[in-house]
């Protein structure tokens, strides 16, 4: 039983007060077990909480403070947390959400693209006519629309006509990449929730919208009821000190925290930027947008900034942008950038609470930034420019695309590059370099005629740039100017996955807009060399912490109350966990050893039909972070027709060529910490389910992939010991993160978006990709337990997993979500 007692005293000095107490088990307020009456003696009412503060009012030292939490909501809460109270429902009356709680959302917008027909798919074979809050639904084509094949064109019609036939929003292909679209026509709205069936939808929290991916399986529940669910994730504040120095970008701000902050520290969490007026003053929306977007690939769900003044002055220039276009009153495609809607924005805009409780604290100096390079082949590798260029790395393509940096900023910042160099060269602007292909598309129509308003666009294509329609294209695997075999290219884009942009067999960098395009210019990485490093620079300054207290500061009075609400609030977990001893022990004393809580004695009820127990020999994928990319293939992910054994096939290929030959039917897949990272793509379970493997064990899993796997009916269970483990027998390696500084692994062979190697050492036997262990293991569900035999003659072992409750037992037992609510559907007509 997890019991706490929550606890206030009186900050008075001298006599000591009465305990204020409510009683909390497993995260809800419930009557006290009769087993443990002997707290109610510390027991008093609640209006005793007038008594405690009366006398410190009068102390003039405390008034303040504690005027403060007077008037403070009971619960402070983050700004995360203040956005999905808006959007839950069916919450207890005064029910403030915390990071942990599962909560039920009604998401303000939803968004799906070349997967919309796979979701209408699902949304008609659960038995739902018609999609419940058409204002909530927008369909947009953005994947792969170069493909002009029929059966491609095929698909968009049907997509299409269902669109129409719904009623909802739809963009055709060639309008833009979706999130794109959902930030300039404002359905990513500050202080809203919004999802969509894509990784990148963290991009929304650029412009103050908590934005978090959906699978397709959530996304046609959300049609036909408006509602998903989620759980909130611990959420980490990141603070900004400093300003951005001339030459580094956003894209350089995040490649740098993805490579500098490597070793999964915000992994699986909600993010809230934060920072001086200065420091957020000094990243313009599109750089936000930038950061936000790949907070995916640092591992987050979530990127969010505050709606702070740079936001409110685009708001204000969209709104007025929109005002002159001498829209009509009453039309009903009137832009959402209305002054009078913003005024209501703002005067009603949501900010995080005092005192509201972050799971960790990062920070980063913006002064003290260079330009980056994440690579090659992941983005945890991320090398100030200036070390790169030193090494004459040549490139054979260039991109200039994606949902990331393709916006007329972007466009803009990378033709500067061309024009600049056109000052030493008669006055004309420069051809790309021999060899190179350079290919640019924008992030939406409206982006693109942007750039040929201004000629930027034309200076790109004079330069000898090869433009591709709005879209993902090149970023996502698909279309004109992949990478081959040995190549090396450098992207503006958010991902650089070995084998997403093309072969395996290829290196990928990503770099900022002006640094791809100077790369292009000289057939080489480098940059403009519009960066100077301050004289006495030292290195990038970052930690964890706020980064707030450096020497000589003077802290504001909100600044002082938040450090006093801290250190109470510590204090206060402290003496929780001190009582929560107690009553353990007291239990014990007072129902007897037998009769206490104890990890053998909880049984997991089995539903009729469930597997007790699954059982079989251990295939060990030794790598961390495999990602979505390397389970499955993108160039089959919008390919609707992929028959099982294809699937089975292709699984885990851009992992391991030698997965489909090692791995057997029956057999339990292993693999590291961070396993499905990535992208949404449902058939990263399915793909393993194809295989006929039920059950997979990893060090940790990435959200996403835990999402699709109880959707789709795929068992995984965490046991970090058991990586440890098969590592220690077969590699002889760590599973701590090296300290050692981050260099190209050699022969590219950690390219899977992985950690920097461990320091050196003598394997005990040669590391394989893929290995069979020889190794048994049986998973007792009722007991959540797991059993291993390593080998034959080794030894045995035992230990507690997670429970498999009833609820997620019956998703899976129905073989999905998609068929759970179709059943449910079913039983209530």
């Amino acid at each position: 039983m997890v019991l706490r007692l929550f606890c206030l005293r009186s900050l008075a000095p001298g006599k000591p007060q009465p305990l204020l107490h409510r009683a909390i088990i497993h995260g809800r307020q419930r009557p006290l077990r009769s087993s443990i009456e002997l707290c109610r003696t510390f027991a008093t009412n609640v209006s005793l909480h007038q008594n405690v503060f009366h006398a410190q009012m009068e102390d003039p030292s405390s008034a303040a403070i504690l005027s403060s939490l007077k008037s403070s909501p009971s619960v402070p809460q983050t700004l995360t947390e203040k956005i999905v109270q808006r959007h839950s429902i069916g919450l207890p009356k005064d029910k403030f959400v915390r990071s942990g709680d599962y909560v039920t959302l009604s998401p303000y917008k939803c968004m799906t693209h070349d997967n919309s027909w796979p979701v209408a798919t699902k949304f008609l074979s659960i038995g739902a006519t018609e999609i419940n809050d058409k204002k909530q639904i927008v369909m947009t084509l953005d994947h792969d629309v170069q493909n002009k094949s029929e059966k491609n064109l095929t698909k968009y019609r049907q997509i299409e006509e269902f669109a129409k036939s719904q009623g909802v929003v739809f963009y055709p292909a060639g309008r833009g990449i979706g999130h794109q679209i959902m930030v300039e026509e404002g359905y990513a709205w500050p202080g809203t929730l919004a999802v969509a069936s894509d990784s990148h939808s963290n991009m929304y929290g650029g412009v103050g919208c908590l934005g978090t991916p959906v699978v397709r399986t959530d996304a046609a529940s959300i049609w036909a009821t408006s509602k998903t669910w989620w759980q909130i994730p611990p959420i980490c504040k990141v603070t900004f000190t400093g300003t951005l120095p001339e030459g580094v970008t956003g894209k350089d701000v995040i490649v740098a925290l993805c490579g500098l902050f490597s070793h999964d520290q915000v992994l699986n969490h909600a993010i809230e930027f934060a920072g001086s007026e200065a420091s957020m003053k000094s990243l313009a929306v599109d750089d936000r947008l930038a950061i936000a977007n790949m907070t995916t690939e640092w591992g987050a769900l979530t990127g969010l900034f505050p709606i702070d003044e740079t936001l409110q002055r685009w708001l204000r220039y969209k709104a007025t942008e929109a005002a002159m276009c001498n829209e009509s009153p009453g039309d009903k495609n009137k832009s959402p950038f209305d002054h009078q809607r913003l005024d209501d924005l703002f005067a009603n805009q949501l900010t995080a609470d005092r005192g509201a409780k972050y799971a960790k604290y990062l920070h980063l100096n913006l002064s003290t930034l260079s330009p980056y390079v994440s690579g090659p082949n992941s983005v945890k590798v991320a090398t100030p420019l200036q070390d790169l260029a030193a090494r004459n790395i040549k490139i054979d393509k260039a991109y200039l695309v994606s949902c990331t940096n393709s916006r007329a900023s972007d466009l803009a910042a990378a033709a500067k590059v061309f024009k600049d160099a056109a000052g030493s060269n008669s006055g004309r602007i420069p051809k790309i370099a021999d060899g190179v292909n350079f290919y640019i598309a924008a992030a939406s129509a409206p982006e693109q005629a942007a750039a040929e308003m201004s000629g930027d666009w034309q200076a790109l294509l004079e330069a000898g740039a090869q433009p591709l329609p709005a879209g993902c294209g090149p970023c996502i695997g698909l279309g004109t100017g992949l990478l081959e075999p040995g190549e090396v290219g450098i992207s503006a884009s958010n991902r650089n996955f070995k084998g997403r942009m093309g072969s395996t067999d290829a290196k990928a960098y990503l770099a900022s807009p002006e640094v791809v395009a100077a790369s292009a210019l000289y057939g080489k990485i480098a940059g403009p060399g519009r960066y100077q490093q301050p004289a006495g620079w030292s290195g990038v300054v970052r930690g964890e912490g706020e980064g707030l207290m450096e020497e000589g500061r003077k802290i504001t009075r909100e600044e002082a109350l938040d450090q006093v609400i801290a250190t109470r609030e510590e204090a206060f977990e402290k003496v929780i966990a001190q009582l929560d001893s107690m009553v353990e022990e007291a239990e014990k004393d007072i129902v007897g050893p037998d009769n206490a809580t104890r990890d053998g004695d909880h049984l997991t009820e089995v539903l009729p039909g469930f597997p007790e127990r699954v059982e079989g020999e251990l295939v060990f994928c030794d790598a961390d972070n495999i990602n979505t990319d390397g389970i499955y293939p993108g160039k089959y992910t919008y390919q609707d027709d992929v028959t099982t054994d294809k699937m089975a096939e292709v699984c885990m290929s851009n992992y391991d060529t030698t997965f489909a030959t090692t791995a057997r039917e029956g057999d339990i897949l292993v693999a590291g910490f961070n396993f499905g990272c990535g992208s949404s793509r449902e058939q990263a379970a399915t793909a393993i389910l194809a295989k006929k493997i039920p059950l997979v064990i990893a060090g940790s899993f990435g959200n996403i992939f835990s999402r699709n796997s109880i959707n789709n009916a795929l068992m995984g269970v965490e046991v970090p010991k058991l990586v440890e483990r098969l590592r220690e027998t077969f590699s002889g390696l760590k599973t701590e993160a090296s300290q050692m500084d981050i260099t190209e692994p050699s022969h590219n062979s950690q390219s899977l978006d992985s950690p920097p190697p461990a320091p050196a050492n003598t394997p005990a036997q040669e590391k394989l990709l893929t290995r069979r262990t020889g190794w048994k293991l049986v998973w007792d569900v009722r007991r959540s337990k797991v059993h291993v035999q390593e080998g034959e003659n080794g030894p045995e072992w035992s230990q507690r997993v997670g429970e498999l409750p009833p609820n997620v037992q019956e998703i899976i037992a129905s073989g999905g979500l998609e068929k759970w609510v179709k059943r449910q559907i079913e039983h209530s007509t």
